[in-house]
């Protein structure tokens, strides 16, 4: 009798197996939903973008979250057009990174999380680990936020009872996994249209120049050397590039049922990279209607001082002369932050499992990190009163933006690399731009902490 049938024949038997099935399910990302999105073998162009089309447009969400609400209206109303070109760089960025992160998780069958894992030591790991929690709690910390001042301005339920609300959303995620990831996806779809919407006519209403705007995506070297502008500038990268994105891209572009081949995964490659491509640059127009917005409403007018969502919200309508400006406003904004719920509750999913090989169902993972956001909401409303939620929305951009090079870094590590990657592998001219770009935010970052604790 072989060692196998040995232990299989042992009173142990059934708990071997059962944590070799777990073991197993714990190699792939997400298993509950990987691979269970039928891609058509044949057909037409349509109908294979169709089939790819979704992990975009949750990626997409992370960067038109609340917190980049905070910091482009900061940007319109102080520095008017300017910061324009910050967000275009951003999202740029933003192209490049997403595609590097769909195609690791393609190619390797393994997120980013996994990667690191299969990569690095324990104690690295460890660390990358806490990072990135701290990331997504961040950027949960901005949704509760954004969340519960839509909740005010449209409800006038008190910014602390909104906070608390916001820990329901468990059971809405809960309950669209339940029912398939096309669910999932179309939900957030919806939003991300009811969110363009909006915005589309405030702008129509606002009718901004059109040659302010175009020079206004040129960068200036002004941005370096005023700190107040620098400042801003992190902090739009920061809310734009979300490290969580790169995690959950990799892992949710699994779900995608290609053939598990060479041809097969270039394919996937080529149509993910276009999904992504398409959905970030809806992103990139809400973040630039957002501060095309407030320069055009609050600059022109002299109001440079508008930095809050509140404060914005009660003063678009008047200046505008459009009654349902500042409605349309609160509605794009909660549409904003349910959406970026979702999207964050599978980052700390896909992180935890890639990390640390720990599994908690759905509903747990989101009202721990949720609780964990709403307490300094809570406790900052109380003791500053609701302008202090502004500041406290700011700086977790900035805690976002600190994160970023410990998982862009690795990432351009892995795709990289030929022996992880095989084909698939970026080439010496593509990663050289990867590099630039990561040295960029690293450099940026350091500039931020010098300003912040010693300048």
């Amino acid at each position: 009798m072989s060692t196998t049938e040995d232990i299989a024949a042992g009173p142990k038997a059934g708990h071997l197996r059962l944590r070799r099935a777990r073991d197993e399910a714990l190699r792939e990302s997400l298993p509950e939903v990987n691979s269970t999105i039928i891609v058509p073998a044949g057909g037409s162009w349509v109908r294979r973008m169709l089939a790819f089309a979704g992990p975009g447009y949750m990626v997409s969400v992370g960067y038109m979250d609340p917190g980049n609400w905070a910091t482009d209206l900061a940007g319109g109303s102080q520095f008017g057009y300017t910061l324009l070109s910050v967000i275009l760089l951003s999202n740029l960025m933003a192209i490049l990174l997403q595609a590097l992160a769909a195609r690791l998780g393609i190619a390797t069958g393994r997120d980013l999380a996994q990667a690191c894992r299969d990569s690095f030591s324990r104690p690295a790991n460890f660390l990358l680990w806490l990072v990135c929690e701290a990331a997504i709690i961040a950027c949960d910390l901005a949704e509760v936020i954004g969340t519960a001042i839509a909740l005010q301005l449209l409800f006038g339920i008190p910014l602390i009872g909104g906070a608390l609300i916001t820990a329901l959303d468990a059971f809405l995620l809960l309950l669209l996994m339940n029912r398939g990831f096309r669910y999932l996806e179309a939900f957030v779809i919806a939003l991300l249209i009811v969110i363009a919407t909006c915005f589309v006519v405030q702008i129509a209403a606002a009718a901004p120049p059109v040659a302010a705007i175009l020079g206004g995506f040129v960068l200036s070297a002004e941005i370096v050397s005023n700190p107040a502008m620098l400042y801003i500038a992190i902090g739009i990268i920061g809310a734009t590039v979300m490290p969580h994105n790169l995690y959950l891209h990799s892992a949710i572009v699994q779900t995608r049922a290609y053939e598990r081949t060479e041809e097969g995964r270039r394919d996937a490659i080529r149509w993910a990279t276009a999904d992504s491509t398409i959905a970030l640059m809806l992103a990139l127009f809400v973040n630039a209607a957002i501060l095309i917005l407030a320069a055009s409403v609050f600059y022109e007018s002299g109001n440079t001082h508008v930095a809050e969502i509140g404060e914005a919200y009660e003063l678009l309508s008047p200046l505008m002369g459009v009654g349902i400006a500042s409605t349309l406003f609160a509605v794009a904004l909660l549409a904003s932050g349910l959406n970026s719920t979702v999207t964050a509750t599978l980052a700390g999913q896909i992180v935890m499992e890639g990390f640390l090989r720990l599994r908690l169902p759905g509903w747990a993972r989101r009202l721990v990190t949720r609780a964990i956001a709403i307490v300094p909401v809570v406790v900052v409303t109380a003791v500053y009163g609701e302008s202090g939620t502004a500041d406290l929305l700011v700086l977790s951009q900035i805690i976002l933006s600190m994160q970023l090079p410990f998982a862009v870094i690795p990432l351009v590590i892995f795709v990289s690399d030929r022996r992880k990657m095989g084909a698939f592998a970026i080439s010496p001219r593509v990663a050289a731009v990867a590099w630039l770009v990561a040295g960029t935010i690293v450099v940026l970052n350091l500039k931020l902490l010098y300003d912040t604790f010693l300048g």
